[in-house]
């Protein structure tokens, strides 16, 4: 069993041998008790996806390129406010409709053979109009117009719908305006007071209109930002080199310039049980996600060691990240609300959490928002018993008696995760096959795959997840608004991949993210999430905890609950002073 925790906390883990710092030199001390120096070297499980803004939709991606880009704000790594960024300030009106941001001075792109003489030039506010611009182009390269300016900022459908057409607006988006170099303003279509948490995101992000001339579709794997780090190199599932910006614009409160790191390094190793090793060598400074069957060792080894001087530190916080299923609304199967309710009542989600998972994670009882935010409260809502009695009443309410009839079903889930994915998805086959006599195949393909198939309707049921943009609820229930569901199945619909369908949903979503009190915004979304709860609209499993084991030497890495990285401010802290 787990030892349940739900705060932060850093406790030390027994391992058999220590970490060793990788840098490419002499740590050198810097003002404030700060050092420079040293690589982060850190593993996804999953290969990335694509690197462009516009085009960042999973975590790998998300996760390298938040080092390369920023744009106007950033969230905090600690508690994951939102921070100045490229804007160094901003004021909206009495109704929060209009955004007017002061563009920092003096920040540069990263040097690049994009310009006439390889130097990264100055960014001015025409720039985020250039960005924004392509944020509402319609485009394959572009996944991002759909949870950020669509139906929000003054004119940004009318120019997605002209290059749709192949006539774009000469004047571009009419609600983005440049006042001069340093101002830019953005006019909305309504209050929209979470207006700066979508700003934080990958489709805000700025890049130079010389980059995208140059490479276009290449810019898949070629960075050009802004960023504390650069691309140094990149052999895909191998390794990602980021390397330090030596022109980066920010400095610590002690006048030292950031980062302090001189690199980044990101492996693809895909087995959890090899990640643990090579972080137990001292090859690896962090790694996310604890080998679902050691947990319970390593916990036990914990308590062993609350007295020991053990090398590496455990962070847990519940996250705001659900694994789910998604059912294909629109296949003729699950189109029936009866069977998705059925499918719901069969699946013990105690037993799962407890026993598949180890007590890594919180059984998904609520509904598709996790209950980890704190003025969302997910306990009022009516989410799924096990029930199986009720499970086979509403099969025969489908038309499937004792699963007579039913077709043979195929469970697409993607490698990686660790082996989560494949052991969660053999205990829901046996229970749906136990409870329901249904036939569940599991097919396991790469992720880019799999991503592919649910997003053009080619899967019917399949195992995803999501883990938030920004910390307020609207992140996860977008996922169910229909204004997201292309005119064809084929068509790639990336946030609304199950493309469920409820007029009262979107009234109460739309509705809430024009309200600006926070309690009447929040009671709105609970509503909207009762509503998709009770249509069976997906099938919440769990919701995850964050595991993160890291090496002692490692500072300012605090732990939050969407794992948010920033590693500007992150330093390795030399033997010596660890000795003192």
């Amino acid at each position: 069993m787990k030892k349940t925790i739900y705060l932060f906390l850093a406790v030390v883990f027994l391992a058999s041998c220590g970490g060793k710092h990788s840098t490419t030199g002499e740590s050198r001390k810097a003002s404030g008790g700060v050092y420079y120096g040293g690589v982060f070297r850190m593993n996804e499980i999953e290969d990335f996806r694509n690197l462009f803004p516009l085009n960042v939709t999973e975590v790998t991606s998300q996760r390298i390129t938040n080092q390369v880009y920023e744009g106007l704000v950033k969230l905090s790594q600690t508690d994951l406010a939102i921070l100045p960024s490229l804007a160094e300030k901003w004021v909206r009106n009495a109704d929060a409709t209009q955004w007017t941001f002061t563009i920092r001075k003096g920040v540069k792109f990263h040097d690049d053979p994009c310009f006439p003489d390889g130097k990264g030039r100055e960014i001015i506010a025409k720039d985020f109009k250039y960005c924004f611009e392509k944020l509402c182009t319609s485009s394959p390269e572009n996944q991002q117009f759909g949870n950020t300016f669509k139906d929000k900022v003054v004119g940004a459908n009318e120019y997605f719908q002209s290059t749709f057409d192949n006539k774009p607006l000469e004047a571009g988006v009419s609600g983005v305006k440049v006042i001069d170099d340093n101002t830019l303003q953005i006019t909305l279509l309504y209050p929209f007071a979470g207006f700066l948490n979508i700003l934080s995101t990958p489709g805000c992000w700025l890049y130079p209109k010389e980059a995208f001339e140059k490479y276009g579709v290449d810019m898949r794997a070629k960075c050009v930002g802004t960023g504390p780090f650069q691309v140094k190199s990149i052999k895909e599932g191998e390794a990602v080199i980021l390397e330090r910006n030596p022109n980066y614009w920010d400095k610590d409160e002690f006048g030292n310039q950031l980062p302090y790191l001189d690199a980044l390094k990101f492996t693809f190793i895909k087995e959890k049980k090899s990640e643990l090793l090579e972080f137990k060598r001292g090859n690896l400074d962090m790694i996310f996600r604890i080998p679902v069957e050691m947990i319970s060792d390593i916990l036990g080894e914990l308590d062993h060691a609350k007295e020991a001087n053990a090398p590496f530190d455990l962070q847990v916080i519940p996250a705001m990240s659900i694994f789910y299923y998604g059912f294909q609304e629109q296949s003729g199967i699950f189109d029936k609300k009866e069977v998705r309710l059925a499918f719901n009542y069969a699946i013990d989600r105690e037993k799962i959490v407890t026993y598949t998972l180890q007590g890594e994670g919180i059984p998904g009882i609520y509904g598709i928002v996790p209950p980890s935010f704190k003025d969302y409260n997910s306990k009022s809502l009516k989410g799924y018993t096990y029930d199986p009695d009720k499970a086979r009443k509403f099969l025969t309410a489908g038309g499937f008696p004792n699963g007579i009839g039913f077709p043979k079903l195929t469970l697409q889930i993607n490698s990686g995760g660790g082996d989560r994915n494949i052991q969660t998805a053999e205990v829901i086959q046996k229970m749906l096959k136990e409870n329901l006599n249904i036939d569940i195949e599991i097919n396991v393909l790469p992720f880019a795959e799999h991503l592919e198939r649910l997003e053009t309707g080619k899967a019917l049921f399949w195992r995803t997840g999501w883990q938030a943009d920004y910390p307020d609820p609207e992140t996860f229930l977008t996922l169910l608004y229909s204004k997201h569901i292309p005119k064809n199945l084929t068509d790639k619909s990336f946030l609304n991949s199950v493309r469920y369908k409820s007029a009262k949903f979107d009234s109460l979503f739309s509705a809430a993210t024009q309200e600006v009190d926070v309690q009447k915004r929040m009671s709105l979304y609970l509503k909207a999430d009762q509503t998709a709860i009770d249509d069976a609209a997906i099938m919440p499993i769990f919701y995850d905890e964050n595991y993160r084991l890291v090496q002692t030497y490692i500072k300012n890495f605090p732990v939050n609950a969407m794992e948010y990285r920033d590693l500007t401010r992150v330093y390795f802290e030399p033997k010596t002073e660890i000795k003192k």
